[in-house]
């Protein structure tokens, strides 16, 4: 007997992607279906990079087809594409940059750069092709937990190229300044020193663009939301009161300026004594799960009050490259899916598939 492509998509319709949730029918990642015989050929495509997924995926659905009466072979061939999602409103692509993602929080200290630049690193680790953008131009700490030493060069004498670090493009103005010199900068000058790293910085091929937002609402937020074509945010808060009134405040200002909230990351969620392994929730509990559900956005995960964290982050190996195996490291990753399985499915941008048009006198 035959085996029909309805047979085949009511199997897959039983594999659902741990990721996103869904099956493979119904998030569309079905691909060319052949089946010739009792052999079946197919392409599963994923909207978001998956480097430790792709065997677990392909192995859940060769296994299910195989699953079918009167099948032989099947080979699902199991790879990612990621694309430009939409952004706001006459905000213009930045050349060579797919996707931002801007990592904010109300208030300082909850550990946002450092949440940042593992979630950077853990989309790198699962195969996109990412870059940090250092927008705290007051305070900028990524040249430090990255372990990048230098400057930038300018090949054209007009714009930089982005220095490396774990495999990430980077750029920040602490490469273009002494380490101990203040920037004593009003308002407007900052936001033109942020525009002229995002945009005069000659980025390859970027999937993922990472900023790490300085705190606050104020001038370098509003231009981001006004100028700079963001994906989406991504909120870090830890279970304190005092640090959740801020991370409110920010998460309404994304709202307001029409960017949309990934979700909310909680650090420095438990504390496990190293010691005897006491389990003590020193910042409060629950407060990021509640802000979550009051605001109708995605609790991304929760991450330890650890030292490890704060040590490979200081030596510029932060945990996802210094521990890859380890559970924060996991948890890491886990958000970072997460967030680029909620980019995976926001709507796609267009604009870069219709050419300019020029209007000149001949």
């Amino acid at each position: 007997m035959a085996i029909s492509e309805l047979q085949v998509q009511t199997a897959l319709k039983e594999v659902v992607d741990p990721n996103t949730r869904k099956d493979f029918v119904t998030s569309k990642s079905l691909r060319n279906l052949k089946i010739e015989g009792g052999d079946i050929s197919l392409d599963i495509v994923l909207g978001y990079p998956a480097k430790s997924q792709v065997d677990a995926i392909r192995e859940a659905v060769e296994s299910k087809l195989k699953g079918i009466p009167g099948v032989g072979k099947v080979n699902a061939n199991v790879s990612f594409k990621i694309v430009s999602h939409g952004v706001q409103r006459g905000v213009k692509l930045i050349p060579g940059v797919k996707n931002i993602i801007a990592v904010a929080s109300g208030k300082g200290g909850v550990g946002k750069s450092t949440t940042a630049v593992n979630l950077a690193l853990a989309l790198a680790a699962e195969g996109a092709t990412v870059a940090m953008l250092d927008a705290d131009i007051y305070g900028p700490s990524q040249p430090m937990m990255l372990g990048i030493h230098g400057r930038p060069e300018s090949r054209d004498g007009k714009s930089l190229e982005p220095l490396e670090g774990h495999g990430l493009q980077a750029m920040s103005i602490g490469f273009l300044i002494d380490p101990d010199t203040p920037m004593v900068w009003r308002g407007p000058m900052v936001t033109q020193a942020l525009e002229q790293l995002l945009n005069d910085t000659r980025w390859r091929e970027v999937d993922y663009l990472v900023v790490d937002m300085p705190p606050g609402t104020g001038d370098v937020q509003l231009t981001l939301a006004q100028r700079v074509p963001v994906t989406g945010a991504v909120i870090v808060t830890t279970p304190q009161d005092i640090a959740l009134i801020d991370a409110r405040k920010g998460l309404k200002m994304f709202e307001k300026v029409g960017i949309p909230i990934i979700g909310v990351v909680e650090n420095m969620s438990i504390h496990i004594c190293s010691q005897c392994g006491h389990e003590e929730r020193i910042f409060g509990e629950g407060g990021g799960e509640r802000m979550c559900k009051d605001y109708g956005v995605e609790f991304l995960g929760a991450l330890p009050l650890d030292i490890r964290i704060r040590e490979e982050t200081d030596s510029g190996k932060p945990t996802v490259v210094a521990a890859p195996d380890s559970r924060i490291a996991e948890i890491y990753r886990g958000i970072a899916r997460r967030v680029a399985v909620k980019i995976g499915e926001s709507a796609v941008d267009h604009s870069t598939k219709f050419p300019n048009i020029v209007i000149q006198n001949t």
